[in-house]
């Protein structure tokens, strides 16, 4: 009798789990997995949202593959994603550092960074173009130079690289600061009383311990920067002459501007790919990359 009634209370205890978690069961199912399918056979019809969609195949991909205009996209994507995910963990990483060596002002600091990630992006775009103005930018200012950030081809991706890391900064760095102070200070009085310097506990101590925190960053970090969108949007709107122009503005572009929606389902499954590999690529590595790591 005491086992049946401990079993009807396991029972209402899963049906009251599943009450809770079905609106988000099917919010995920009517607004992700239903778009992705629809999406990915969309990718072999050529339509314009007008006319009836038309079977074509592979065709929309082997366009892409013969387009030298799809290239430099994913050459500027790849560009933009390997280094905001480079300096987006370096800098946070170092900070993070810094700042749990109970510095003065370390909270001040610490707010400091982290508010550009709260801001919202509008707001940060219309900031920065003032910045990088030509003419009455703060930057060349204090620079005393006269570049052409956002309007000249060479100067405009590392702009942008440049506001992607400095907002992206604050949040990597809150969670090298998380895991920082769950690393027990022994591991450090040990390495100084073996007569480690700074630098070598750094290097040998703190880069290890913290490396699943680190792997993990990079990859969020990777993927968050490949599907950049609302930065380029509202800075360069891809130019100038493309030298901005990413996937995921590529896929904006085709499917609301020229109304060419199997080509944009094309690229977006590209882009998934692409991910993908990054990903398992990154996660097969993880044994040499992370410290201690085991299945």
């Amino acid at each position: 009798m005491f086992r049946n009634l401990l079993q009807n209370i396991s029972n209402n205890q899963k049906n009251a789990g599943f009450l809770f978690i079905f609106p988000a069961i099917i919010g995920i199912f009517i607004f992700i997995i239903i778009p992705v399918i629809c999406s990915f056979g969309l990718s072999f019809m050529k339509w314009d949202l007008l006319n009836p969609m038309k079977f074509v195949g592979l065709d929309n991909y082997r366009n892409l593959f013969t387009e030298p205009l799809f290239f430099k996209i994913l050459f500027n994507t790849i560009v933009f994603a390997v280094s905001t995910s480079v300096f987006g963990v370096i800098i946070p990483l170092v900070l993070a550092v810094i700042l749990n060596s109970k510095i003065r002002g370390a909270e001040f600091f610490k707010t400091a960074y982290f508010l550009p990630f709260i801001t919202p992006m509008i707001v940060i775009g219309i900031v920065w173009e003032w910045i990088f103005d030509p003419n009455i930018g703060l930057l060349n200012k204090v620079l005393q130079l006269h570049i052409n950030w956002l309007y000249d081809p060479h100067w405009a991706m590392p702009a942008l690289i440049i506001v992607s890391v400095w907002k992206l900064i604050g949040y990597n760095m809150i969670i090298f600061l998380a895991s920082l102070s769950a690393i027990s200070e022994s591991m450090f009085e040990a390495a100084k009383i073996d007569g480690a310097n700074s630098v070598e506990i750094f290097w040998y101590v703190t880069i290890p311990l913290l490396s699943p925190t680190i792997f993990f960053v990079v990859i969020i970090s990777a993927i968050n920067s490949f599907q950049i969108f609302d930065l380029i949007y509202l800075m360069t709107q891809g130019g100038p002459l493309d030298s901005t122009n990413v996937l995921v503005y590529a896929i904006y572009k085709n499917a609301f501007e020229y109304f060419n929606i199997g080509k944009a389902s094309a690229i977006a499954y590209v882009l998934f790919v692409i991910i993908l590999v990054l990903t398992l690529i990154q996660w097969a590595f993880r044994k040499k990359l992370v410290y201690n790591e085991i299945d």
